[in-house]
């Protein structure tokens, strides 16, 4: 097979020197356009030559001015900056204004007309300020994502599974890398804190500059379909990206599972032609992910004809046999939803040029990722499964593997609960999927955030059909109702918990506590010593 060549420049009017980009013109060097991170003076930046290539109207004053910064948060804004006005789902930053200005701001970049504006003071008007503000956040940074090989996942479940698992690939390979996702932002073995999956266009945009500017080579980043619908990934020169599977989430902001679809849809429609588009063609949805790309098209599966193929030959509590791309390799995974995550990565690492019979090695040392399937086993024999799984799909498919892998004898006992303040439409069906696999299951909290965690409750129930109530009981206390399961198993019985994987907090009626699935089950095992 015949893959593209990606490694190519696809910026050239850019040179970066040391920690500063500089814009090019006819060979020319016209000036610097991001603060030093190493240097504390301000940089002015002609905000003119900042908004090149996004439409704009001028309702006051002019663009050729020179800035200072720019922020969309009001109480950030410092003086001599712009000011970009995002009209938001719980308050509208044109009512910041007046804040802005008092700060000093120099130009505001709007969404609509404005009235009462000192003169002196450049208003502009764009149609929408989050495509502006990701188009010139990378115009600001200097292009960073195109001066490394970026890797996106997209899809309901498995992203952060695969963005890790690329993330160890690369590693071995001898790479640098970046990852952006669901449980934390690194550079190399840097550890940062992640607010969010995928963050606002601005923090993106620096982190992608702070990367480049300590030698990070290629960034794995997870894309979530809120960032695609608020435009927080506009202006990334995406290198590959990854489609996992798509079922049922975020239906409390996205109102219809077409307009999630149509969100994961975007970030292929938006790919260079240079890029390349891995797509699960098992999925209903996948190949509809690649219908209007402008990038290379590929497919995996584990079902039928596709450029990349794996196949399970056997499973085991401890790992699976797989065949990979015509290969036998065993790996330390289980379940078939890890062949899918495993499948892609090795397709990915191919596509970017390296040599099958290094990638199917490193695919057999890799390890699972924290929270993902992590198995804890009792003195007395009795095994825990911790897993993040948080859709209905992901419940039923953590639960068909534990099914599978189970002694004849022996009973699943699981505990789960469903997120407030988000879909609430999934909460049915993941106690529906949790009774169709499990001998026994709990009802409890998962993060109830600022809703009463008892009333999700009572909304997994009305999921629970006629002849499966004996085997369902709510316990509101997580730890509670982790240790009536463990209480309630014997020898070759497997728990379980799900829904919060990797995170250590519980979120209550606004407040995060400490709270680790795992900690409380080593807890209750007594193994805290081990």
């Amino acid at each position: 097979m015949a893959f593209p060549c990606i490694f190519q420049e696809k910026w050239q009017k850019y040179l970066v020197v040391g920690d500063k980009c500089g814009i090019l013109k006819n060979g020319l060097l016209l000036r610097f356009i991001y603060r030093s991170r190493k240097r504390k003076e301000a940089v002015r930046v002609n905000l003119k030559q900042l908004l090149e290539g996004i439409s704009y109207e001028v309702q006051q004053g002019t663009a050729d001015v020179e800035i200072s910064d720019f922020q969309y948060d009001s109480r950030k804004v410092e003086k001599d900056g712009l000011f970009v006005c995002i009209t938001g789902f719980q308050t509208d930053g044109h009512k910041y204004i007046p804040m802005a200005l008092e700060k000093g701001a120099a130009a505001l970049l709007c969404e609509h007309r404005v009235e009462n504006v000192p003169e002196g003071v450049t208003v502009l008007v764009t149609e929408n300020n989050r495509i502006a503000l990701a188009l010139l956040s990378d115009h600001f940074y200097g292009h960073p994502s195109a001066e490394m090989n970026v890797i996106g996942v997209t899809g309901t479940n498995g992203k952060t599974s695969t963005t890790y698992l690329m993330k160890s690939i690369l590693d071995r390979i001898g790479k640098k890398v970046g990852i952006i996702g669901t449980i934390e932002n690194r550079i190399g073995d840097e550890v940062l804190k992640a607010e969010r999956t995928t963050p606002e266009s601005k923090e993106l945009q620096a982190l992608f500059r702070r990367m480049k500017n300590e030698d990070v080579t290629d960034v794995v980043m997870e894309v979530s379909s809120h960032s695609l619908d608020l435009h927080r990934v506009d202006g990334i020169a995406f290198d590959v990206a990854i489609f996992t599977n798509l079922t049922q989430d975020h239906l409390d902001y996205h109102k219809t599972f077409k307009a999630y679809i149509e969100a994961k849809k975007a970030f292929f429609d938006r790919l260079p032609a240079h890029a390349f588009a891995l797509t699960n063609a098992d999925d209903k949805n996948g190949l509809v992910m690649l219908q209007n790309t402008r990038a290379h098209r590929y497919t995996y599966s584990c079902r039928t004809m596709a450029d990349f193929t794996a196949k399970v030959l056997e499973k085991h509590l401890d790992g699976t046999l797989l065949r990979l791309d015509g290969e036998e390799v065993w790996t330390k995974f289980t379940g078939d939803f890890n062949a899918y995550n495993l499948l892609a990565v090795y397709a990915a690492a191919r596509l970017l040029g390296f040599p099958k019979e290094n990638v199917l090695e490193y695919v057999s040392l890799l390890v699972p990722v924290s929270g993902r399937f992590e198995t804890l086993i009792s003195t007395e024999g009795v095994m825990a499964v911790v897993d993040y799984a948080h859709t209905p799909d992901a419940v039923e498919n953590v639960l068909s593997t534990i099914c599978g892998l189970k002694g004849r004898d022996n009973q699943v006992i699981t505990v789960v609960g469903a997120g407030g303040d988000r879909d609430k439409t999934k909460r049915p069906e993941m106690a529906d999927a949790a009774c169709r696999y499990s001998d026994h299951v709990i009802l409890t909290s998962d993060n109830p955030r600022s809703e009463d965690p008892e009333q999700i409750i009572r909304d997994m129930l009305t999921g629970v059909k006629e002849g499966f109530q004996y085997r369902v009981e709510a316990i509101t206390d997580r730890k509670e109702a982790i240790r009536k399961a463990i209480g309630m198993a014997s020898k070759g019985d497997i728990i379980l918990v799900a829904g919060k994987g990797h995170e250590n907090y519980q979120e209550v009626k606004g407040v995060k506590h400490h709270f680790d699935d795992k900690e409380v089950i080593r807890e209750i095992f007594d193994l805290s010593n081990r």
